[in-house]
């Protein structure tokens, strides 16, 4: 062989292997940049779905977590990139959505900076404490017993100058945008701050002319929103209660003995129900009573603000069962209201 062909085929040699070693580094890069910006989510029929990351995870919750529901199309690309971006010692909890499509590279540098996605916490036409804890829980991440225990803490809502009996005051009914993790604690701070904004100065001075404080209003309110599911009838209901504070009369709200003897089902308060010994009792004490008795929503709030000005003293639910009332000026006429629907209810055999 002439030494000129060995040179050509040498050059042929180093060619070809020049060539095949930039064709394995373009394999081994694609293969590099598909584990990194890739598509690795899956989630079938759905757009988005939401990774919840609690406090205190480790790296084998999380996980966990992320590999639950089959999300993940390739767990060993995912747990390559993340160890080599050190997420293990930047987890952040957190509720994090993640879309079809996302990459790995994506997914972990959201989850290491903390981009969670926020949640709308919704809570309406609550009554009781423990059910407030409990629909909070079901949409942040703190505990319903922490709650329930914090919002019967005399000490801790001294801070916010709260007591358990006043407290539900604080929690204004509407929808709050709030980070998944929120502690219990967190969750109050920012409901104190809700209830402060709420009652600005328009709402306060309003409250202050009728000669209440926003306690006090809400209290009230708490009643109105438990006499009658009408909205548009509130203000008028506002305004009887109002007339009875004004000239010393006995409340008589019926839905305070509900509250008093622990059951908002009973549809008729027997003479028993009235001699209970609770400063619930409206019956029985002057005045308003230590707290509101529900959870009142902006509607009675508002109703109990702007309240009807008339000289009505009593009303009493209409015998055909529409949620609306009979009002009159005196117990005479009041009497045979009440009667009517008393009779009403012993023709549809309600006794209790």
């Amino acid at each position: 062989m002439s030494r000129r062909r060995k040179k050509f085929l040498q050059k042929r040699y180093i060619a070809g292997l020049g060539f095949i070693i930039l064709i394995v580094g373009i394999v081994i890069s694609y293969n590099i940049y598909d584990k990194i910006y890739g598509s690795n989510i899956e989630l079938k029929d759905k757009e988005y779905d939401y990774l919840y990351i609690p406090t205190g995870a480790t790296k084998e919750d999380v996980l966990r977590i992320i590999e639950a529901g089959d999300r993940i199309q390739n767990m060993d690309d995912f747990k390559w990139l993340a160890e080599k971006k050190n997420y293990y010692s930047h987890i952040n909890p957190g509720r994090y959505q993640i879309k079809e499509g996302m990459s790995n590279n994506a997914l972990i540098n959201k989850l290491r900076a903390g981009r969670q996605d926020p949640v709308d916490v919704i809570f309406n036409n609550i009554r009781l404490k423990p059910e407030l804890a409990g629909v909070v829980s079901k949409q942040i991440e703190a505990d319903s017993v922490d709650i329930l225990q914090l919002i019967n803490d005399r000490d801790f809502l001294q801070q916010y100058d709260f007591t358990p009996q006043t407290v539900p005051a604080m929690f204004i009914p509407n929808t709050y945008e709030f980070y998944w993790n929120t502690s219990a604690r967190k969750f109050i701070e920012r409901m104190h701050r809700e209830f402060q904004r709420f009652w600005d100065g328009e709402r306060k001075n309003q409250a202050e002319k009728i000669g209440l404080t926003p306690v006090e209003v809400s209290t009230l309110a708490s009643i109105v929103k438990e006499e009658t599911p009408k909205q548009e009838e509130m203000p008028k209901i506002a305004g009887v209660y109002m007339n009875r504070l004004e000239i010393g009369m006995r409340l008589q709200a019926d839905p305070t003995i509900k509250f008093a003897i622990g059951d908002f089902t009973v549809n008729r308060i027997l003479d028993k129900y009235l001699e209970i010994d609770s400063p619930y009792n409206t019956y029985m004490n002057a005045g308003l009573p230590p707290g509101p008795i529900s959870f009142p929503p902006i509607a009675a709030i508002e109703a109990v603000l702007n309240y009807e000005n008339h000289d009505y003293l009593y009303f009493a639910a209409k015998p055909d069962f529409s949620g609306y009332h009979n009002f009159s000026r005196t117990h005479r006429q009041h009497i045979i209201n009440a009667r009517k629907y008393q009779k009403a209810l012993n023709e549809r055999k309600i006794m209790e």
